[in-house]
C-alpha cells in the first residue's frame, strides 16, 4: 500500500483534460463546444488537416494579450468564420476564411485577444453579431481544466 501512495499521481496532475477536449462555452445566448489553442505550438496547428467540425464545434485561441491577430488557411480543407474578441470577451468581428487559402485574414482592431473558428455560416446561422460576449468565467474554467493557470491569460 505504501509503494502505492507513494507512485500515484498528485491531484489534478492526472486530471489536467486534453488539448483534443470539447468545453461548452455561451456567446450571447447561443451555446457551443470548442478545443483550447493555448500555446503557440496548439495555435499554429489549429484546425490544420481537419475533413469536418461536428455542428456548433470549433476552436478557441487564447492569447495572453491583446493585439492584431492574423489568422489563414494553411493545410485546412474545411470554409471557415472567424470571430475576433477583445479581452473583455466582446465580439468585435467575423470574417470568412477559405479552405487552403493562405492569405491573411487580419483583424482591423488591435485589441484582439481571443479567436473563434467555426463552420462557415455559423455565426449568422445563429443570429450571433458583433458585440455578442463569450463567456470569460466558462473560458477561465475551461483553461484551469488543463491545468493552466488562467492568470497567464488575463483571466480571474
Amino acid at each position: 500500500l505504501l509503494c502505492l501512495a507513494a507512485c500515484a499521481p498528485e491531484p489534478n496532475q492526472s486530471a489536467a483534460l486534453p488539448a483534443d477536449h470539447y468545453f461548452e462555452f455561451e456567446l450571447g445566448p447561443t451555446t457551443f463546444y470548442a478545443q483550447l489553442a493555448l500555446n503557440d505550438n496548439e495555435r499554429s496547428r489549429g484546425l490544420m488537416f481537419r475533413e469536418a467540425l461536428d455542428e456548433d464545434h470549433g476552436m478557441l485561441f487564447v492569447f495572453p494579450e491583446p493585439a492584431r491577430r492574423s489568422f489563414y488557411m494553411r493545410n485546412t480543407p474545411l470554409p471557415l468564420d472567424i470571430g475576433y474578441f477583445d479581452d473583455t470577451g466582446r465580439l468585435l468581428e467575423i470574417h470568412s476564411m477559405f479552405p487552403h487559402d493562405e492569405t491573411p485574414v487580419p483583424s482591423r482592431s488591435p485589441q484582439i485577444q481571443f479567436a473563434l473558428e467555426m463552420n462557415r455560416g455559423w455565426f449568422q446561422e445563429r443570429g450571433v453579431q458583433p458585440g455578442a460576449r463569450l463567456s470569460l468565467e466558462s473560458l477561465a474554467e475551461a483553461i484551469e481544466d488543463r491545468a493552466i493557470p488562467p492568470a497567464r491569460y488575463n483571466l480571474p
